[in-house]
């Protein structure tokens, strides 16, 4: 006895999923993956959370008057923010890269758009987990910001946007190793001279006029204008990151191997 069967009958309907469903569900692996990584994590959240409760306790660096953690806050915010989407993201992709991750989700449904998407939503959510826990770290140390909360949102996404770039740039372009070396060597120079726990200040002139075109300086200095001094929007900050992004996101685009 044959059974009649009528067409699209059958369950679960083959096909892809919508795409935003699709990039939602890889930001979620990105992130879960991200905080799973105890590397990471120490690089992310412990280092910046350390070296505010460090310098913000003990009187190592002059932090010039008032209290050292209305200095230090915006500068482990901007360093929070450079180590999740510059240095984090440029070793996680480097060695996807290397192992063949990314070639693989190249050719899923996935399109290779939706998968940067997807890791700048895995970023901005490590960045909100990050920043929630060092405003309360510092609350409790007695900070007291001040400001526009506008200006603070413009300077983050902007430094996200451009830290983003260099770190996919330099993960599309060097090897693994390359990568793994250069985005910690980098880290390490920045969180020295970028302004972070130490004043640009304390630099020579002509070492001044440099270091304040970095996006670290130009976050880090930005954050502190607002949330230390009040300040309005800092628009030549806010320039010195647009740029920077343009440049990241623009080379990456145009350079990024996927194998």
């Amino acid at each position: 006895m044959s059974v009649r069967t009528s067409p699209g009958a059958y369950a679960p309907k083959p096909g892809a999923a919508p795409l935003p469903r699709m990039i939602a569900a890889q930001a979620v692996l990105e992130t879960k993956m991200l905080l799973r990584n105890g590397e990471q994590l120490l690089l992310t959240v412990v280092i910046p959370a350390l070296l505010l409760v460090l310098f913000g306790s003990v009187d190592i660096v002059d932090t010039g008057e008032g209290k050292a953690v209305d200095f230090l806050a915006p500068g482990v915010l901007a360093l929070a923010v450079m180590s999740t989407a510059f240095t984090g993201q440029a070793i996680a992709t480097g060695f996807e890269r290397r192992y063949g991750v990314l070639k693989r989700l190249a050719v899923s449904p996935l399109p290779r758009w939706g998968l940067m998407t997807a890791k700048t939503l895995s970023v901005l959510v490590t960045e909100v987990l990050q920043i929630v826990l060092l405003t309360v770290i510092a609350f409790s140390m007695g900070w007291s910001p001040h400001g526009n909360p506008l200006a603070v949102l413009l300077l983050l996404v902007l430094g996200t946007a451009a830290f983003s770039g260099l770190g996919l740039l330099m993960a599309g372009t060097l090897k693994a190793e390359a990568t793994l070396a250069a985005a910690n060597l980098v880290f390490l120079l920045l969180l020295v001279g970028g302004g972070v726990v130490v004043s640009l200040d304390k630099f020579p002139d002509a070492a001044q006029s440099v270091l304040g075109l970095l996006p670290i300086a130009a976050l880090s200095d930005g954050l502190r204008d607002v949330l230390q001094h009040g300040a309005g929007v800092p628009w030549v900050d806010l320039g010195i990151l647009a740029g920077w992004a343009v440049l990241g996101l623009g080379a990456a685009a145009r350079f990024f191997r996927w194998e």
